[in-house]
């Protein structure tokens, strides 16, 4: 059986692999976007499903800015403990980082997690080895302000870690400095053979990002770099089905092989990652002189991979995703997610109107802090994605509806607002590179009918509709809107449902009756 590439569809980046028992799970970044960390598990390396999200009210993400937040997650395994480090970003305002690492326990992976412990914050991307002495050692990337390059990532620092004080011991110590590629992060290290191999991301992480492995007698180094660096990487094959590959991390199957999964892109027409940074896998080996190589060879990430030993039997699950939800309560689906925020029944309600969802409007579509919004990730190239809703602005400082969102730089809005003279309409708003527009057309809408709000978006365009009542008949809503800008950055592009209210925070009230995702195999013709 070979394994199709990548395992974890849309935004899932920075992954981080391991292997408890017969169970695999990776963690991926998950940036401003809550609950936190999010887990995934599998027992084939083939199929994966959405565990748990670890980070939630242990983290206050209000006020920072777009592409910070959880950066890199590490989860590893010992003293019958999970071990999760994670780098929560204030600031990447050059020249300097805000950077805070953080590490956490739970002796399941579903918890319950004990409270982060503050680590360091000289750089991002934390790891910890577990040593087979039992002693353990903090990693992470050094972060050099002095330097006149726009990259200041100069290299690798390690530093003792005591479990039982809950605190590093003894002073950092930099083990290894950029190769050529530079913007060294993401440190792993795995012992193998008599040598520390430290496994590193270099090149940044767009379409030079790599994979960089060293080794050394002595974990404190002298590293030797891999001869034929950069181990795996997509730079040279531009026009490959998989950009940006990097960010490895390794785990060995019960019978001995090697995997290792990386991030990478799906670039749309070849130019517009609009799905984000995505989650590949990769088949590995040592060699005879003790390197770590692709066993299809080269250094080109591959389209797929076989499958372990004795799961030649399992198939891989290959359809397009669909998520429906009815709201029937009486917890949110675990698949949402929010900005900066939880979603709690201050503002997100399953009970207020049973069989609705009730958001709460809070303040305005680019905000920081309070910011009403749920969403799931776009994880196909062509997907149609409906809702309906219930609202009665008064104001056009309130709205709500149906948006594309990469950052608060970044979206498409259809939404129900209130006009002057008109009353209830439909309207679009777009903000492209910080750019704001609106649709100068303003739909009016009879008041006490619902409102149903679509969207359907083929690789890098999008169609939004609309239609009234219980039966909707369902028009266009002005004209296809390229949706290209809605790449870039760290994240990838959700789609989502959304209450503001500018004029009185929480002032008004939208009732969701359901929200459905398709993929494009559920697409009609």
């Amino acid at each position: 059986m070979m394994i199709q590439n990548p395992i974890l569809k849309g935004f899932n980046p920075d992954p981080c692999i391991t292997r408890v028992e017969d169970t695999y799970y990776i963690v991926v970044s998950s940036f401003e976007w809550l609950p936190g960390v999010r887990v995934y598990q599998s027992k084939d390396l083939a199929n994966w499903e959405h565990c748990t999200d670890i980070l939630t009210d242990q983290v206050d993400l209000r006020g920072n800015p777009k592409n910070c937040s959880i950066w890199a997650p590490q989860l590893s395994y010992a003293d019958d403990l999970f071990y999760l480090l994670y780098t929560d970003v204030k600031s990447t305002k050059r020249p300097f980082k805000d950077v805070h690492n953080f590490v956490m326990t739970a002796p399941t992976i579903q918890g319950p997690w004990s409270d982060p412990v503050y680590l360091n914050s000289s750089g991002f991307d934390p790891s910890l080895f577990h040593d087979e002495d039992g002693r353990k050692w903090l990693l992470n990337a050094l972060w050099d302000y002095r330097m006149l390059e726009s990259n200041k990532s100069s290299g690798i620092v390690m530093q003792e870690y005591d479990s039982k004080q809950q605190q590093l011991i003894g002073e950092p110590v930099k083990i290894f400095d950029c190769t050529p590629l530079k913007k060294t992060e993401a440190p792993h290290i795995y012992k193998q053979n008599g040598y520390y191999y430290l496994v590193t991301a270099e090149g940044g992480t767009g379409t030079g990002h790599a994979v960089t492995v060293a080794r050394s007698k002595q974990m404190s180094g002298p590293y030797e770099v891999d001869p034929h660096n950069p181990m795996l990487t997509s730079r040279d094959q531009l026009d490959f089905p998989l950009q940006c590959a990097g960010h490895g991390s390794l785990v060995q199957t019960p019978d001995g092989e090697w995997y290792m999964a990386h991030l990478c892109t799906r670039p749309v027409e070849g130019k517009y990652a609009i799905l984000g940074r995505e989650t590949a896998l990769q088949q590995v080996y040592w060699n005879d002189e003790g390197w770590l190589r692709l066993t299809a060879g080269g250094h080109t990430p591959q389209l797929e991979v076989p499958a372990p030993q004795g799961m030649f039997s399992v198939k891989q699950e290959q359809q397009s995703y669909v998520f429906e939800d009815f709201f029937e309560g009486p917890t949110l689906d675990k698949t949402w997610n929010t900005l900066r925020i939880l979603a709690d029944d201050s503002w997100c309600s399953l009970s207020q109107r049973p069989g609705y969802l009730r958001i709460l409007a809070g303040e305005s579509i680019q905000s920081l802090f309070q910011h009403h919004v749920l969403a799931i990730r776009q994880t196909d190239h062509h997907f149609r994605v409906e809702t309906a809703l219930e609202y009665k602005p008064t104001s056009y400082l309130q709205m709500a509806g149906l948006l594309l969102y990469l950052n608060e730089e970044d979206y498409l809005y259809a939404y129900i607002s209130y006009e002057e003279g008109q009353g209830k309409v439909l309207r679009m708003m777009r903000c492209e590179a910080n750019t704001f527009t609106l649709v100068p057309q303003a739909i009016t809408l009879q008041d006490d009918l619902p409102i149903h709000l679509a969207v359907e978006v083929h690789a890098s365009h999008g169609q939004f509709y609309y239609g009234v009542g219980d039966k909707p008949a369902w028009k266009r809503l002005f004209e296809m809107q390229d949706i290209s800008f809605l790449s870039g950055g760290f994240t990838g592009n959700f789609v989502g449902i959304a209450a503001h209210d500018m004029q009185q925070f929480q002032g008004s009230y939208a009732d969701f009756s359901h929200f459905f995702y398709h993929g494009k195999d559920h697409l009609s013709s």
